[in-house]
């Protein structure tokens, strides 16, 4: 059996869809919260049971994990201890974990969490060298594709209401921004390829680096507006933000987000490419998809 997390959320609906178009045969146990809206699930002709209920309650997971077999992680990380703990103690055969490529931000506070869990799951998998347990870790990069993403869709809804855009250092800071549509075809392919990547990580990126301005560039094309840019030196960025967090008494705290804006965020998906054959679209278009789906909402 297989056990999912995440499946209603956004790169994990991708994951659903490949599961269904290649016909998935063995029997899927999904975690999903009584709010789920699980539409999709319940029509997708598959071998699923639903278990309704809350990845903080240990017992829970306990109950979940039995008689599985292999485990895909895709809801926040934060969880993956108790997932790979859990697993152990079931005799479970194969975890893979979602992660994020937070864990090579040069930020503190973006990537020390990150870096602690995956140590955590890795000092927890080595405690029961005997335990059989393969575990494969993917971290996304900026995840986009449609307006649920947290990312691009922000983005839109900025440049689509303002003619002035401040960016941090002229916006040079390159990014890798990855689909979920293509999250979703490398969490399928990862799946059935195990002896290819059991033990391993792999970072899942867009197809190429692009430059943020770039970014903002497209998406003005897309939305047919006249966008100014405005360059805001980094160091007058943070100092903007530290202020805005005293005068707010520290409810808005946006310091770490503007240093990030300045950070170079691109990482290879080489080792995912050679070893079950990652191909992500094009940006292009995958945003053009997105701000589609953006106007034609501002339309209804």
């Amino acid at each position: 059996m297989l056990l999912v997390t995440g499946i209603t959320g956004h790169s994990g609906r991708y994951f659903l869809n490949e599961l269904i178009e290649y016909n998935y045969e063995e029997p899927i146990r999904v975690i999903v919260r009584s709010s789920s809206d699980t539409t999709q699930l319940d029509k997708c002709g598959l071998n699923v049971e639903k278990a309704v209920g809350d990845l903080n309650d240990r017992d829970f997971i306990d109950k979940c994990m039995q008689n599985v077999d292999m485990v895909m992680h895709i809801y926040n990380i934060r969880y993956s201890p108790e997932i790979v703990k859990a697993a152990i103690k079931y005799n479970v055969k194969r975890v893979i974990l979602v992660h994020t490529t937070g864990v090579y931000s040069k930020h503190k506070n973006a990537s020390r969490e990150y870096i602690d869990i995956e140590n955590k799951v890795i000092d927890i998998a080595k405690e029961k060298t005997n335990n059989g347990l393969n575990i494969t870790i993917l971290r996304p990069t900026m995840i986009y594709g449609d307006l649920c993403d947290s990312n691009i869709s922000k983005f839109i809804w900025m440049l689509d209401r303002s003619r002035i855009m401040p960016v941090i250092d002229h916006g040079n800071s390159l990014l890798q921004p990855v689909n979920a549509r293509d999250l979703g075809k490398a969490f399928y392919k990862v799946l059935i390829s195990p002896d290819a990547t059991s033990g391993k990580a792999y970072d899942l990126s867009g197809e190429r680096p692009i430059k943020l301005i770039e970014v903002f560039q497209l998406i003005a094309e897309g939305l047919d507006k006249k966008v100014v840019f405005i360059n805001i030196p980094l160091n007058l960025g943070v100092f903007l933000a530290r202020v805005l967090k005293v005068v707010s008494l520290g409810r808005l705290d946006y310091i770490e987000k503007v240093q990030r804006m300045g950070e170079d965020r691109h990482y290879s998906h080489q080792r995912a490419t050679s070893d079950f054959g990652y191909e992500p679209i094009p940006f292009y278009n995958g945003l053009m998809i997105e701000v589609g789906q953006y106007l034609e909402k501002k339309r209804l």
